[in-house]
């Protein structure tokens, strides 16, 4: 087998002639607990929204820029060039790079005295997370075949979850008895050591490895990969409907806390526990079935992949309602776990599509494509939106305008599903092009 070669033509590093599945397991489950470390690092700026507020006078529109776009914008700026790099060099130490940035940022946020300060440190995360995801995407699919792709995609997505609930469990718990930059000074640490973990354990495989597919593939350009991408109707669809359930999720991820303190009126290290517990369990139920039921059904009939989180996400919009209006915390908690296991269920194929859709050197780039699309969206004006909406709806309905807000959010869900259904109309076409080219 030939080496897998970086533009330069030197290479990547000694390939494996046979990748076993024990160590396939191991290589995913190091980028699944990288993707923990990420969600930490981003989402525990989330639990400490009240706080950080009122120390620096900040209003929540203000507050849904720091927790949005002053991340997402440089997220996707970054994730670009960094694509184009993992495309063609070592995926794996782009990775741990990447960590090593963001774990960095994060603990210097602790030492930040002003907005202007966090927002620029956030920034920082914002670009060494972008080191994440499309490389993990890409390693990912050379590491497990077609038929094993949504479900190894589905279990790398339980980092956000799982990471989640990690950062609202230690933060809740650190915002009750110490203060937020001792909780950013705590949580990003344990990234810095890991990063060598994933330096000197992680292989990089030959592209294509897990394929009936050269390793030296020919490359392509961004704008190639693109219009080659756009080229389907099926991915155009699946960016549309992942767009909307991104939206809604991310304003919930981000406002959720503060909405369960702010209309119940529960204590930090409470509404901890229950989210952790909803986000982290419920989320990363939502994928696995997402995944397996994907990789199941989907063989026989490709255009499964995305029919079943079209259904998925419409049965979960009743449960967004009632976990919104709800008037006691008990019933909001228990209808937000279900939806929470409905509306994550895209997931899996979100990805999965997006990499059998693609070729063996676009799969970084169209990775970090579809991250630029949907975190603009979704982790950029997802928070904004629900922050602005919160001031705009003050006037009226004082502290429960966040209630309000977050409903507006969740109707975008609907489309969301009808585009799942009409691009998987065109999926088997899709791919059978893909195959033919």
């Amino acid at each position: 087998m030939d080496e897998a070669r970086s533009e330069s033509g030197a290479p990547d590093e000694p390939v494996l002639e046979k990748i076993s599945p024990a160590y396939a397991r191991y290589v995913l489950g190091v980028l699944f607990f990288v993707y923990v470390l990420n969600f930490i690092d981003r989402q525990i700026l989330s639990v400490f929204v009240e706080p950080i507020k009122a120390e620096m006078g900040a209003t929540d529109t203000e507050m849904g820029l720091l927790l949005g776009f002053a991340f997402a914008l440089f997220y996707t700026i970054a994730g670009i060039p960094i694509a184009r790099w993992a495309d063609r060099g070592n995926r794996r130490s782009i990775i741990a790079l990447g960590l090593t940035v963001w774990s960095a940022m994060t603990v210097l946020s602790g030492f930040t005295r002003s907005f202007a300060q966090l927002a620029l440190v956030r920034v920082g995360v914002g670009v060494g997370e972008a080191a994440g995801s499309p490389p993990a995407h890409s390693l990912i699919s050379d590491y497990f075949p077609p038929e094993r792709r949504a479900t190894a995609m589905g279990i790398y997505a339980w980092g956000i979850y799982i990471g989640s609930a990690i950062a609202y469990l230690g933060g809740g718990y650190l915002r009750e008895y110490f203060d937020w930059r001792t909780a950013f000074i705590v949580l990003g640490t344990p990234g810095l050591l890991f990063a060598l973990v994933v330096r000197f354990t992680v292989k990089e495989p030959p592209r294509g490895i897990s394929e009936v597919a050269s390793g030296n593939a020919e490359r392509a350009t961004l704008g190639e990969t693109f219009r080659y991408l756009a080229s389907n109707r099926s991915w155009v669809w699946l960016i549309a409907a992942s767009c909307f359930l991104s939206l809604t999720g991310y304003g919930i991820l981000m406002w959720g806390y503060a909405f369960f303190g702010r209309v119940h009126g529960m204590p930090p290290v409470e509404i901890g526990i229950w989210m952790a517990g909803i986000v982290g369990i419920g989320g990363s139920l939502g994928t696995y079935l997402g995944g397996r039921l994907a990789d199941r059904l989907g063989r026989a009939k490709p255009s499964r992949y995305m029919t079943i989180p079209a259904l998925a996400t419409l049965a979960s919009v009743p449960l967004a309602a009632g976990f919104l209006l709800a008037e006691k915390s008990e019933t909001a908690m228990i209808s937000f776990f279900f939806f929470y296991i409905l509306a994550n269920m895209y997931v899996p194929s979100l990805h999965t599509i997006n990499q059998n859709l693609a070729r063996l050197r676009m799969r970084a780039t169209a990775a970090a494509i579809v991250l630029l699309i949907i975190n603009l969206v979704g982790a950029g004006a997802g928070p904004f939106v629900v922050g602005f909406l919160n001031d705009y709806f003050a006037p009226t309905y004082g502290a429960e305008a966040i209630r309000y807000s977050l409903l507006s959010l969740a109707c975008t869900m609907v489309p969301g599903a009808l585009c799942f259904y009409l691009g998987g109309r065109s999926l088997a076409a899709d791919l059978a092009r893909r195959d033919a080219s």
